[in-house]
């Protein structure tokens, strides 16, 4: 019969153990979801981390998987397995507030795809998870930019935990849920994985399905998976990946995860992806090669092109944003912001003109086939998440660790080619926090970054550990 006491180790389970629990019956999706809402409760408003704990419409699901399983009617991995999504993906009857002021008490009539299909796999939805908001639009240039508050990071909670995504990240680090939705526009999912110590999926443009979700750019948005590893971000994939109806740039491309393995991995490092950063974060990248040796050909000094990949992202976020968010902007609505660097910035990015977002999709189509030509040479090239830790919550971003501005431009890049990557963590830095490693490839070559990742979960325990972190 199933316990019907969790054990806090255990919401620091993986996905795969804790589906491998409720098949076997060694725990009930009913008392899972039960120790997931207290510990949301408990410990989401400490990090700000939460903005709607969905009790009612968990219990309910929770419920239907418990008989279901008791059934033998198993749905796959994710049957009876609780989590969060970052809101901006619209839930029936529920706030969806796009970490914004201006949409605190917006609610929708429909699902977002995503949120459907976590449901046709039997997942049950306990959290809406604060976010940066309107997801970092326009930018911003602190921790504070949210409604909900600056999301602090579990491993030091006078640090952040990463935008635009925060709240995905800081909850799956925290137990809160064992793993959420998160969005990537241009490193979203990538820095609060890195920052917050988790594995993030970023995947390739147009594999996942963004009905329902709010829109900032409509050719650089996507939706991934965070969670405690990268063998469950492609558990994930599996079930939200493929063609929806409802959005014209979602493709019908198999996802085969895991992929069968064919001779050694071929990963290359990119030529000055060290320069400039953290030590510690140097120094962690450097043990994180020494470890993909053993089982990868590894390429060094791979030149990485020269090309202005933080600017054309940033007018494409400008143009496309000023259009979303139109209607907020010639209203007015800008100055309810939290963010006093976003009351301005909308009215700035409607300025952008056409010929120049023209001009920056022409420059983004010649970036599109350099990165390809470039990659097709490997399986995966790998860089440092980001150059350094988490930022401190009270300083200004230009501030903290100005010293420290190196690295390539990996994930403009990325974001730009429309190209998946990984982020694990790698080890820790200053004030016990977070390191990570990234892991980026060709369009549509997830489940070869995930077996990479998951090859280096294996001979590695960062996945592992977990935050000292206590209700008070």
């Amino acid at each position: 019969m199933p316990q019907d006491t969790i054990r806090e180790d255990v919401l620091f389970s993986s996905v795969r153990e804790l589906g491998t629990r409720l098949r076997q019956r060694k725990i009930s999706p009913i008392a899972l979801t039960e120790a997931y809402l207290e510990r949301l409760q408990k410990l989401g408003p400490r990090l700000n981390a939460v903005v709607t704990v969905t009790r009612e419409l968990a219990l309910k699901e929770a419920r239907a998987a418990d008989d279901e399983i008791r059934a033998g009617k198993i749905r796959g991995p994710l049957h009876g397995v609780p989590y969060g999504v970052k809101d901006l993906a619209a839930t029936r009857g529920i706030p969806t507030t796009w970490g914004a002021e201006p949409y605190r008490k917006q609610v929708f009539d429909f699902d977002a795809t995503i949120v459907r299909k976590l449901r046709d796999a039997g997942a049950i939805l306990v959290a809406k998870l604060a976010m940066v908001e309107l997801a970092g639009c326009f930018g911003y240039s602190n921790a504070d930019a949210s409604f909900s508050g600056p999301c602090r990071n579990p491993w030091n909670t006078e640090y952040w935990a990463g935008g635009s995504s925060s709240g995905p990240g800081a909850a799956v680090a925290a137990g809160l849920v064992p793993f959420a939705i998160g969005s990537e526009t241009s490193g979203s999912i990538i820095t609060p994985a890195a920052y917050s110590g988790v594995s993030g999926l970023r995947p390739t443009y147009g594999r996942v399905s963004r009905h329902g979700a709010m829109a900032l750019s409509w050719t650089l948005d996507k939706l991934g998976p965070m969670c405690r590893t990268a063998e469950d971000c492609g558990l994930v994939l599996a079930a939200i990946a493929g063609r929806d109806r409802l959005d014209p740039t979602s493709v019908a491309r198999p996802f085969t995860f895991p992929e069968e393995k064919k001779g050694k991995f071929r990963i290359g490092i990119i030529k000055n992806a060290t320069q400039g950063i953290q030590p510690q974060v140097r120094e962690n990248f450097e043990q994180s090669l020494k470890v993909l040796a053993k089982f990868a050909d590894i390429s060094e000094a791979v030149a990485f092109p020269s090309m202005p990949f933080g600017p054309v992202v940033g007018t494409i976020v400008n143009a496309e944003g000023a259009s979303a968010f139109r209607d907020l902007i010639e209203r007015g609505g800008m100055q309810e912001l939290r963010n006093t660097q976003l009351r301005h910035a909308g009215y700035t990015a409607s300025t952008v003109l056409a010929v120049d977002y023209l001009q920056a999709m022409r420059v983004r189509t010649k970036m599109k086939r350099t990165l390809d030509e470039l990659y097709t040479k490997f399986d995966a090239l790998v860089a440092p998440s980001r150059g350094t830790v988490a930022y401190p919550i009270d300083q200004d971003f230009s501030r903290a660790y100005a010293q420290f501005r190196g690295g390539p431009p990996i994930i403009p890049a990325g974001n730009i080619a429309g190209q998946p990557a990984v982020s694990v963590p790698n080890g820790f830095g200053p004030n016990n926090l977070p390191t990570g490693i990234q892991f980026t490839g060709r369009a549509w070559s997830e489940s070869r970054l995930l077996a990479i990742a998951h090859a280096y979960q294996q001979a590695t325990d960062w996945h592992t550990r977990r935050p000292k972190l206590r209700a008070e």
